[in-house]
C-alpha cells in the first residue's frame, strides 16, 4: 500500500487532513480507462478517519483508491473552524476533490454525520459522484432533541482518560480511542465540544429529503440491526428513489437505490462488523461496474 498523507486548505481557511490510499497494481499499468472510482471515505461526528483502517485494505484489495479525511474540527483537521455548517462540509468535500486532482466522478461512503454530508454533496454536485454508499444515515428530521443528546453524550465521556484502555472500553472500539490525543495527563478527545454542537446545529431544526430527492446517482444505504437508524427512514428513503427514477427493486439499473440491513452491528456498523459491511460495498460496486 502507498499512502500519502497531506492537507488542503479550504476557501475559508480550514486545514483538512487526509490520506490519499493507493493499491499497487502487480505487473502492467491498466488500461485507460479501467479503473474504478476513487472512493472518499467520511467519518462521523467526533471522530476521525481512522476509522476506516479495517475497512481500508479490503478496500485497496479490490483495485480501489482510498482517500480518507478529518472532518472539519475533527482530529489532524482545524479544531476550530469559522464554520460548522452542513454548506461547510459539502465544501470540504469538493475541495478534496480539486486539491487532489481525483478523477471524477468519484464514489463517497459516509457514516452518520459523514453519510450526510456524502448524500449532500451529490444533491449538489451530481457530476462529481459516481455512486453513494451511506451507512446509518439518511435525510429524517428535524431532530429539534438531537443537539441536547450530542451534549450529554460528549459531557459523559470521563476525559481526559487515564490510559488507552480505558478509553476503548468507555467507548466500546480501540479506533475510537486511536482517535484520542495523549498528554502527560491522560488521553484527551481532538475536538471542541461548541464545534461538535454546532455541526448538528441544522439537524435539528429541518428534514434534508428535498435533497435526497435531487441524489440522481446509485446508492447503498446500510444499516445496522441493532443501530440507531430507523427502518422507517431507510424504507420511505428507498421508496422515494423509486419513485424519483420509476424503476422496482427488482431492476438492478444504475438508477437503482439498494439497502441492506447488517446483523450483529449497531451505529457503528464499520468497527463492529467491517467485512460484512465490505461484502455489501463490493456486491454493490461490482454492479456498478458492469452496468
Amino acid at each position: 500500500m502507498d499512502t500519502h498523507t497531506g492537507n488542503a486548505t479550504t476557501p475559508d481557511g480550514t486545514r483538512l487532513a487526509y490520506r490519499d490510499h493507493h493499491a499497487p497494481e502487480p505487473g502492467a499499468e491498466p488500461a485507460p480507462g479501467s479503473q474504478r472510482p476513487p472512493l472518499v471515505l467520511l467519518h462521523g461526528l467526533a471522530g476521525h478517519m481512522g476509522e476506516w483502517d479495517d475497512l481500508l485494505p479490503l478496500l485497496l484489495a479490490g483495485g480501489h483508491r482510498v482517500i480518507t479525511y478529518d472532518a472539519r474540527g475533527h482530529g489532524a483537521s482545524t479544531r476550530c473552524p469559522p464554520d460548522m455548517t452542513r454548506a461547510s462540509a459539502v465544501r470540504d468535500v469538493t475541495t478534496l476533490i480539486e486539491e487532489l486532482s481525483l478523477p471524477t466522478p468519484v464514489t463517497l461512503l459516509g457514516q452518520s454525520l459523514g453519510g450526510h454530508t456524502a448524500f449532500l454533496t451529490a444533491a449538489a454536485h451530481p457530476h462529481l459522484v459516481d455512486s453513494l454508499i451511506l451507512i446509518e444515515a439518511g435525510p429524517a428530521g428535524p431532530s429539534p432533541d438531537l443537539p441536547t443528546e450530542i451534549a450529554a453524550w460528549l459531557d459523559s465521556w470521563p476525559t481526559p482518560f487515564t490510559s488507552f484502555s480505558s478509553a476503548a472500553a468507555f467507548l466500546g472500539h480501540e479506533a475510537w480511542a486511536r482517535g484520542l490525543e495523549e498528554r502527560e495527563d491522560g488521553h484527551h478527545p481532538r475536538w471542541d465540544r461548541d464545534t461538535m454542537l454546532a455541526a448538528v446545529a441544522e439537524l435539528s431544526t429541518r428534514a434534508y429529503w428535498p435533497e435526497w430527492d435531487r441524489v440522481a446517482c446509485p446508492t447503498l444505504v446500510v444499516r445496522g440491526a441493532k443501530g440507531t437508524m430507523r427502518e422507517a427512514e431507510m424504507t420511505r428513503m428507498e421508496r422515494r428513489a423509486q419513485i424519483r427514477t420509476g424503476h422496482p427493486p427488482q431492476d438492478r439499473t444504475q438508477s437503482q437505490s439498494r439497502t441492506e440491513v447488517i446483523e450483529d452491528a449497531g451505529h457503528d456498523v464499520h468497527l463492529d462488523q467491517p467485512r460484512r459491511l465490505h461484502a455489501a460495498v463490493r456486491t454493490f460496486l461490482a454492479a456498478r461496474n458492469t452496468t
